[in-house]
């Protein structure tokens, strides 16, 4: 064999080598999301990967899966402490017998207290740096967040970013080398696939149930208590969940997560047949959003839908032609989708190419883009398939960041605790001075001025800045009603208020 022989075997031999580590380089980053490093294998995988008896041929073995995910799957403690809250009662007899006999035993201030409420639900750590997944009812309003590791290990969590319209939120704790789970691909989740559900139910220690796919993209309205703009298009299973599992992690039989256990279907709040995981696809985008921007860049398409489909009597009301997909009832004007040509009585068919019949696959596929991404859009008019280009909006109608405003900020003002001077002038505990009204805020719109000292939310006293947020954020998504004084002027005032749920 000669020289030019030998060289050209060893470049053949160089050039598969480089495409094979190529290739499975490309293979592993799929499995990971932004906040975890490529293709490193946690300590608890160890064992498990390449080793090909891990595919279930026979019999399914569950052992390796959960083995390897359980030391992932943290508990969640919750505490929101004990808290005051003052009402004045209306006198009944007012009317009757001309408000006098009785108005100081109803119209005196009562002061009820609200004990303390403690909680617990599930989360999976992502990161070997303690970045955790649960959900956002888990935390939600929470003043205290522990967590407990399977080696009972526990540590106090700082909530990161949560995500309401998903049902999403991040926590970090202060420790290094955690075990924690690979993500899989939701999208290949397959119906009569074996998964299992790991968490902490009904406040037991660690968990691990079985059960099968048994559909996908679900919507159940659930996540509208929570947002105006939920985002559902959950995973079901017949795994049994239970209160407490709530937040923990839905992996297949390779140990990866698939999955956030979010919901169940059940008369009684407890298991009956049917659970619902946030498919982990959506999880990746939420969280990496959290950890980048600290709140999620949402992206819509700017269509009003049918949910799940039209009867032939509401086609015909429509004017809209047979087809499969997802049935547009408007598309108002500065709207992406009005932007890119689409109009009511469309049929979405597919979104970048991958195929939707329902608004909440569609809502899937959507919710893994940010605003100012270019997207395909293909749909049905009048029985002939179109192609248009699309550029996903926010929900304000441009393609700019959203900033992540906590719901102080978002009321547009300069906040302090009142001093005590103050609250001895006007005969007050305490409260929040209402330094400096901004223009864009809430507080602007409701006519409020500067120098307000706001002593009640919903009848909840209020002392410090502290206060205001704390009420402020368990109520947020609702109305409240702010109460308080002006210093040196008598009677007291309310601004009702609409918050924002995210």
């Amino acid at each position: 064999m000669n020289l030019k022989n030998i060289l050209t075997i060893v470049g053949i031999s160089a050039t598969t080598a480089l495409v094979s580590v190529f290739g499975y380089t490309k293979l592993m980053q799929s499995q990971y999301a932004g906040v975890q490093e490529s293709g490193r294998i946690p300590a608890n995988y160890a064992g498990f990967f390449g080793n090909n008896n891990n595919t279930p041929t026979g019999n399914v073995d569950f052992t390796a899966a959960a083995m390897s995910a359980t030391p992932a799957v943290v508990h969640i403690k919750t505490k929101i402490k004990a808290r005051q809250v003052t009402t004045t009662q209306k006198n009944p007899f007012g009317d009757m017998l001309g408000g006098d006999m009785f108005e100081q035993f109803f119209n005196g201030p009562h002061v009820q207290t609200i004990p303390e409420q403690r909680a617990s639900g599930s989360g999976v750590i992502i990161s070997e740096d303690g970045l955790i997944i649960t959900n956002n009812h888990v935390v939600d309003g929470a003043d205290e967040i522990n967590i407990t590791l399977t080696n009972k290990k526990s540590y106090k969590a700082k909530l990161i970013g949560t995500d309401p319209s998903s049902d999403l939120a991040v926590l970090k704790i202060d420790e290094k080398g955690l075990p924690f789970l690979v993500f899989g691909n939701s999208d290949e989740a397959k119906l009569g696939q074996w998964v299992l559900a790991i968490g902490y139910p009904l406040n037991l220690d660690v968990t691990v149930t079985a059960g099968i796919v048994s559909a996908k993209s679900r919507s159940i309205n659930i996540n509208e208590k929570q947002s105006k703009t939920p985002v559902e298009s959950f995973i079901q299973t017949d795994a049994a969940v239970n209160p407490g599992n709530s937040g923990g992690a839905l992996i297949n039989t390779n140990g990866e997560l698939i999955g956030i256990n979010s919901a169940i279907a059940s008369p009684t709040g407890s298991y009956a047949g049917y659970s619902y995981a946030i498919p982990v696809n959506i999880v990746k985008k939420v969280v990496n959003d959290i950890v980048k921007f600290g709140t999620v860049q949402r992206a819509f398409v700017g269509i009003s839908y049918a949910q799940e489909g039209l009867s032939d009597e509401e086609k015909a009301k429509q004017g809209i032609k047979d087809a499969d997909g997802v049935y547009v009832l408007d598309a108002p004007a500065g709207g992406a989708a009005n932007a890119a040509g689409i109009k009511k009585g469309d049929v979405v068919t597919k979104i970048n190419g991958v195929k939707v019949f329902t608004g909440p696959e569609m809502v899937e596929q959507v919710a893994r883009y940010k605003p100012g991404d270019k997207i395909t859009v293909t749909f049905n008019r009048d029985g002939k398939e179109v192609v248009a280009n699309l550029t996903l909006k926010n929900k304000v109608g441009n393609t700019d960041v959203v900033k992540n405003e906590g719901i102080l900020e978002s009321l547009g003002a300069d906040f302090e605790s009142a001093d005590k001077k103050i609250a001895a002038a006007n005969d007050i505990s305490g409260g929040v001075l209402v330094k400096k009204i901004k223009d864009g805020g809430l507080l602007k719109a409701t006519k409020m001025q500067d120098g307000f000292v706001i002593t009640s939310v919903n009848d909840q006293e209020i002392k410090t800045v502290d206060d205001l947020k704390a009420a402020l954020t368990i109520a947020k998504g609702g109305s409240v009603r702010l109460m308080g004084i002006y210093p040196g002027f008598q009677g007291t005032y309310a601004y009702p208020l609409t918050l924002p749920s995210e």
